[in-house]
């Protein structure tokens, strides 16, 4: 019966199955960085990078955009 709602529709478009592979790809690429973040090698050239110190920098043009934005 699953298989009968996942099927294309008489126009050919099958909208459904597209967005189940689409957030399925999303939600494995989440997993797979938050697995490789977590590595503890990978944390550690991640702060000899400076990536917080990007992260801060990038931070107040985020905040005037938000407030363009809610104008």
């Amino acid at each position: 019966m699953a298989v009968k709602t996942l099927e294309t529709t008489g126009n050919g478009s099958s909208d459904g199955k597209d967005t189940l592979y689409m957030l399925g790809g999303v939600a494995l690429i989440v997993f797979g960085t938050g697995l490789i973040l977590s590595n503890p090698f990978v944390r550690r050239y991640m702060s000899q990078l400076g990536v917080s110190n990007l992260a801060q920098a990038v931070m107040p043009d985020v905040e005037r955009y938000f407030k363009l934005r809610a104008m």
